[in-house]
């Protein structure tokens, strides 16, 4: 079997150091990767401060592919793995998951078109989540701030959750430094990004 004249990039990450990359590297290795980058950290680290996958990046060249085990080791959320797809597929870069759902070399000329799709779904399941959470935010606003039971949070407290999550902490470390119910946490975060968008 010839060689192929690309080379293929792995990346493996995990999110806590409970976890290893051990498996996802040899599978990626397995699958033919020529160098595999991998790192333990959270998705909630903005991806410019992740090194290994910036090193993977710069290390791909056109024509070449990079190799994940799942979509969801590229970003936090759809819209970013979506953006990170079709950024690489702009700089003629391939992209292949080895549990089959994506590998834009295999699809050929209908990757633009896959591609186009999902950043369509992407972009409806982010309209709707803004939309529900903004009418949640107003009928509260409307009922006296207090939808469904729950209690109220200082804004000192919800100042709090808010930077913790932007320093990476996980929501089980901010329930534990804050002492709020994980729901709560969920809620002064969501609300807060469908404010900022």
């Amino acid at each position: 079997m010839d060689k192929p004249n690309y080379k293929s990039i792995g990346y493996a990450r995990v999110s806590t150091s409970g976890e290893t990359t051990e498996s996802q590297v040899a599978d990626l290795k397995k699958e033919g990767c020529c160098v595999v980058f991998q790192e333990t950290i959270s998705t909630r680290v903005k991806e410019k401060e992740r090194p290994q996958l910036m090193a993977a990046l710069t290390a791909l060249d056109e024509g070449d592919e990079l190799v994940v085990s799942k979509m969801d080791r590229l970003g936090r959320t759809q819209g970013e793995v979506v953006n990170r797809i079709h950024d690489l597929q702009q700089k003629g870069i391939h992209i292949r998951t080895l549990d089959g759902l994506i590998n834009t070399r295999g699809l050929g000329k209908f990757a633009p078109v896959l591609i186009g799709l999902l950043s369509g779904l992407a972009e409806v399941e982010r309209s709707l989540t803004r939309e529900r959470t903004i009418e949640s935010i107003q009928h509260r606003k409307e009922t006296g701030g207090n939808l469904g039971g729950r209690p109220k949070t200082s804004n000192a407290k919800e100042g709090l959750v808010l930077r913790l999550r932007n320093e990476g902490c996980s929501y089980r470390s901010i329930r534990e430094q804050t002492g709020l119910a994980l729901s709560t946490i969920r809620r002064i975060i969501v609300e807060q990004e469908a404010v900022a968008v």
